[in-house]
């Protein structure tokens, strides 16, 4: 099973992940429809993408009282049935990432669904702050990234 992974020091803040996953989702360019969206910080110039990890334990799925969220066994991801979600934001309030959006216009809600095993926000990431890949894949990766930094600071 892949996972999403963020790498937020590579992160921009263009925002095209935001809007490729608005508009592969909703067919309109509102970033605020994206189920991924990027927190910036102006004064220290970071930018955070925000999206739905996917927890093992999923508390979301825990206390959703209408059984709306499930994990899909396929691809992993936790889905949103729409016609079950009666919009009482129990599971916006229990996840511990701030990765599911109530959307009042809809009167549901809305989260990562990985795009079916292809997330569209991965490819339109330039600067390869999103990556779907295997856990150990991910693991190693930041591991380098951190002997990287340590490296550097011893010469």
């Amino acid at each position: 099973m892949k996972i999403l992974n963020i790498d937020a020091e590579k992160c921009s803040g263009c925002r095209l992940c935001e809007l490729a996953c608005a508009f592969n989702k909703e067919k309109r360019i509102i970033p605020i429809l994206g189920r991924i969206n990027v927190f910036q910080n102006y004064a220290s110039g970071l930018s955070v993408p925000v999206v739905c990890t996917q927890c093992e334990e999923a508390p979301c799925i825990k206390v959703c009282p209408t059984e709306a969220l499930y994990r899909d066994p396929e691809t992993n991801a936790v889905k949103v049935k729409k016609e079950k979600c009666i919009g009482c934001k129990l599971c916006v309030s229990a996840c511990p990432q701030g990765g599911i959006v109530f959307v009042p216009e809809k009167k549901t809600v809305i989260k990562c669904d990985l795009c079916d095993g292809d997330p569209v926000c991965v490819k339109f990431c330039p600067t390869g702050a999103l990556k779907y890949e295997e856990p150990v894949k991910a693991t190693l990766a930041k591991r380098r990234e951190q002997a990287e930094k340590v490296w550097e600071t011893l010469t």
